[in-house]
């Protein structure tokens, strides 16, 4: 059992989404057996009974195969069924005639002309709702079902009274109509699904993008300048050195100076991006998420901890972030910050299950050097029905506590 579930809990929401359309598909099928198959052992002399039974089953095998390969093909992974809908529409329409001829030519008695009338109108009605899944405007869909509920028309009428044969119409209409408005809302639905997955996926990538894009501007205001002035004072030096001037070694050493200087400022740039702000990053984190589709909820004070203590806390923050966003399928986050006169401890647990593929990733692994720098540790991993847990602690001097 624990295996199964863990089968189903790795799966992400639009993957779980698919699994119960297909199964539901599939499920329409044993309604199928079980509701007009298995009667006619009791309506009906034993051969006949499982010789029609065995054609209803062989009839919901061919509806399962096409409403998985109908669905396929509206998910864009294969071409559009059409051999198989002709073998359904074909299969369909034998049925219907051999329980007609069955009601109207068969051993007598009210129980087989039900028996036979249940299925006639059972195996229309599914075939209609499952050929239905293999056309893709609504108005073929309707002219899908109206074709079957027709045809349904021709058939009674030429074996059994006008009333009887108008009730078979309406119920194939309206029970094929239903079907087939049951799996097209699925395949809208499951569609839906899709599409929002890969827009919070594509939010994920622009929430990156923009932190990139923010780190090469602060680079290029930087650098800019310096390198501007660096290229014109290092041509002026040149034009010195070729006339003989002494002012040339004065321009050299304004180049160095500007040079060091550069450095020094971009230190200051990479540090100040390194080294991470711990409320900043939990309100970056918690806005990144919730835009993502996933419930985050923060608790706890990060102000007052060391500058080295808080950029530690805060990569665990971003890694943390980045394995919800990227991995899983998590629709909730907690990230709780816990400070004692001892220690302080960061806890970040989501439900998706969102953690490398081993215990060795080489995002916990850069943290574990991150916390190791201030003497912390990290602890990381499932703790159960789907919760991925990271905690990081650091221990605190009574002195680095700042009121």
């Amino acid at each position: 059992m624990s295996g199964s579930g863990s089968w189903w809990r790795q799966k992400s929401t639009p993957a779980k989404v698919e699994t119960y359309t297909r199964w539901s598909f599939h499920f329409f099928a044993v309604v199928e057996v079980v509701s007009v198959g298995l009667p006619l052992f009791g309506e009906m002399v034993p051969w006949l009974a499982a010789s029609l039974a065995l054609v209803v089953a062989g009839h919901a095998v061919i509806c399962a195969v096409t409403a998985t390969r109908a669905l396929d093909w509206t998910l864009g992974r294969r071409e559009q069924p059409v051999h198989m809908l002709w073998t359904l529409g074909a299969f369909t329409a034998a049925v219907a005639v051999m329980a007609i001829v069955i009601a109207e030519h068969g051993p007598g008695g009210d129980d087989v002309d039900t028996a036979a009338g249940s299925v006639f109108a059972v195996v229309l009605i599914f075939g209609a709702g499952t050929f239905a899944l293999g056309v893709r405007s609504r108005r073929r869909m309707y002219s899908v079902v109206t074709g079957f509920a027709v045809g349904a028309g021709l058939v009674s009428f030429a074996g059994r009274p006008g009333p009887a044969a108008l009730i078979s119409v309406v119920m194939v209409l309206l029970g094929g109509g239903f079907l087939a408005f049951t799996s097209a809302f699925s395949v809208w639905l499951l569609n839906a699904v899709y599409e929002l997955d890969k827009a919070r996926e594509t939010r994920a990538r622009l929430a990156v993008a923009e932190e990139r894009l923010r780190f090469g501007r602060d680079l290029h205001d930087v650098m800019g300048r310096n390198l501007a002035v660096i290229a014109l004072k290092s041509e002026l030096a040149v034009q010195l050195a070729r006339r003989g001037r002494p002012e040339a070694e004065e321009q050299m050493v304004e180049v160095q100076r500007i040079a060091q200087e550069s450095q020094r400022e971009v230190r200051d740039v990479v540090r100040g991006y390194r080294e991470a702000d711990l409320g900043v990053e939990l309100t970056g984190a918690q806005g990144v998420l919730e835009a993502a589709g996933i419930r985050c909820e923060v608790s706890g004070e990060a102000a007052g901890l060391p500058v080295d203590v808080q950029s530690a806390l805060g990569w665990v923050v971003r890694e943390a972030t980045t394995n919800v966003l990227r991995h899983g399928d998590a629709g909730r986050c907690a990230v709780d910050v816990r400070v004692t006169r001892e220690c302080v401890v960061l806890k970040v647990e989501n439900d998706g299950v969102a953690a490398p593929s081993g215990p060795g990733g080489s995002g916990l692994a850069g943290l574990r050097e991150r916390l190791a720098a201030v003497d912390g540790t990290l602890e990381a991993g499932p703790v159960g029905d789907g919760v991925f847990r990271v905690v990081a602690s650091v221990p605190l001097r009574v002195s680095e506590v700042m009121a």
